[in-house]
């Protein structure tokens, strides 16, 4: 059976903006631990939560989120 996994390129578009771990909590409201939970997937953020980090990198949600399958 396969595995699928929902990733992210949050640490990639805040490198884009030169946007801190810690920058982006405080933009979205969070600790900077859970950035880099999130962006190391040990964290699935809520809907809203995606959506504000979409919205504070001005990034499409499909851009920044997608699942990746694995066999």
């Amino acid at each position: 059976m396969n595995d699928i996994e929902f990733q992210n390129r949050i640490r990639v578009a805040r490198a884009e903006k030169r946007i801190s771990q810690g920058e982006l909590a405080e933009m979205v409201g969070v600790s900077r631990q859970t950035i880099s939970s999130i962006e190391n997937n040990q964290f699935c953020p809520s809907a809203k939560l995606a959506l504000l980090i979409c919205i504070a990198l001005d990034k499409k949600f499909e851009d920044m989120f997608f699942f990746e399958e694995h066999n």
